[in-house]
């Protein structure tokens, strides 16, 4: 019997589970799991939730804090709640994003980052089975810097642009997320077409360029490619070094027999790393890479309505609209 794409997959590339749903994880039993704001909302609006979502107010209470303050300090709590349930259930590591309200502000990542380890620390979590996600601007990549050099291993996101990446080689980040799908959605729109050869697929290109570029320089950052439109997108970079794939893509990998074979391989000739990049250099190439510029911002954006959409649901949901409000 021929063995499922999924199996065949795992043979050449760590499959990661792209998401919250602790029963689609505990299903497919990923090494690694990476979740974000959306998902968390998403998967808190379940009602199997109610008893984490309760937990983490309690224990946000019990801090003294009050009206927003105590929303906020929830939806992290929670988040990182979200975070152990799921390291239950895997080997590995997950990834834990910090606010995408400070994606320009490093500090501020840095003490968010730091904030979320400590909740992990208080519920007998090693520090290094966290990834501290972050989007992938100039001042969220210092900030990756800086935690990096403490031991705090970081999961760049939110990435499209080869100096994006180029930034976070530079930084020695643990690991970055090019988006595959996003980028494939940029470009059907701007080029007004409805379907690319897989082998022309603008997402899939890009993270080619950058694995290779990464390998050819001896760069150490692994690279995850994320967001997926379609399993065609996935198996199309069998051989990356890790991959993130949401349950319904997983499913349809599991149920799929064709044979797959690993497109991409790591070169065997390393050459001289080039200068790194200025902020200058940095901000300079981002505004004329307008795919990149425009997601970039179309992402952090949309992270933050996520975490606004999860605060509107804890209010409703535990009935403290009225409270905050005195």
């Amino acid at each position: 019997m021929t063995a499922s794409s999924l199996s065949q997959l795992k043979k050449l590339t760590t499959i990661v589970a792209d998401s919250s749903d602790l029963s689609a994880i505990e299903q497919f039993r990923p090494l690694d799991a990476t979740t974000n704001p959306s998902l968390i909302t998403a998967a808190a609006a379940q009602e199997s939730s109610r008893e984490l979502i309760e937990a983490a107010y309690t224990q946000a209470k019990q801090e003294g804090l009050c009206a927003d303050e105590l929303i906020e300090r929830t939806i992290d709590i929670l988040t990182v709640k979200f975070g152990v349930e799921i390291l239950k259930l895997i080997e590995g590591r997950v990834s834990t994003e910090v606010d995408a309200s400070l994606s320009y502000d490093t500090e501020a990542t840095i003490a968010k980052a730091k904030e979320l380890l400590s909740l992990y620390k208080g519920y007998g979590i090693d520090q290094n089975r966290i990834l501290i996600k972050i989007a992938s601007t100039w001042e969220g990549i210092q900030a990756a810097k800086a935690l990096e050099a403490e031991g705090i291993h970081c999961n760049l996101t939110l990435l499209f642009g080869s100096h994006q990446a180029k930034a976070c080689a530079d930084a020695k980040v643990t690991l970055i997320s090019p988006f595959v799908g996003r980028i494939l959605d940029w470009y059907k729109k701007a080029e007004n077409v409805d379907h690319y050869p897989i082998e022309q697929d603008p997402g899939v290109l890009s993270v080619k360029a950058i694995f290779n570029d990464y390998k050819a320089h001896g760069v150490q950052t692994e690279v995850m490619g994320a967001s997926f439109r379609s399993i065609e997108q996935v198996l199309a970079l069998a051989g990356c070094d890790l991959l993130t794939v949401a349950p319904n893509l997983l499913a349809q990998l599991n149920e799929d027999q064709r044979q797959v074979t690993a497109q991409l391989v790591p070169t065997q000739n390393i050459i001289p790393a080039e200068a790194e990049l200025t902020e200058a250099e940095f901000k300079h190439q981002l505004e004329h890479d307008l795919m990149a510029f425009q997601l970039l911002q179309a992402g952090i954006d949309g992270f933050i309505k996520a975490r606004e959409q999860l605060s509107a649901l804890l209010r409703q949901s535990l009935g403290v609209t009225a409270e905050l409000k005195n």
